[in-house]
């Protein structure tokens, strides 16, 4: 079962960068959610970056949420992955 639990939290981090990073490259490339790939990245990512451009506001017109939330999910991951590891 920890082994299951570990591989699910690893997967869920690598969605969910994947999914930040997709955000990102559509935000250079597609401005705005007039599609829907954007609209569904948009729905899956905005629970992630909004609490982040909270605390980390734009820095000369940057913003740099997605690159604080990947860093922040690969060290949950990896903390947690941890915590999985060492209870089993």
């Amino acid at each position: 079962m920890g082994n299951f639990l570990a591989n699910f939290v690893s997967i869920l981090a690598e969605v969910l960068v994947l999914a930040i990073i997709v955000r990102a490259l559509l935000s250079w490339f597609m401005p705005g959610d007039g599609n829907a790939l954007g609209r569904m990245v948009a729905e899956i990512t905005d629970p992630l970056l909004r609490p982040v451009r909270r605390v980390l506001p734009p820095i000369g017109g940057l913003d740099l949420s997605p690159l604080l939330a990947i860093i922040l999910i690969q060290v949950l991951s990896s903390l947690l992955q941890q915590v999985i590891h060492t209870s089993t």
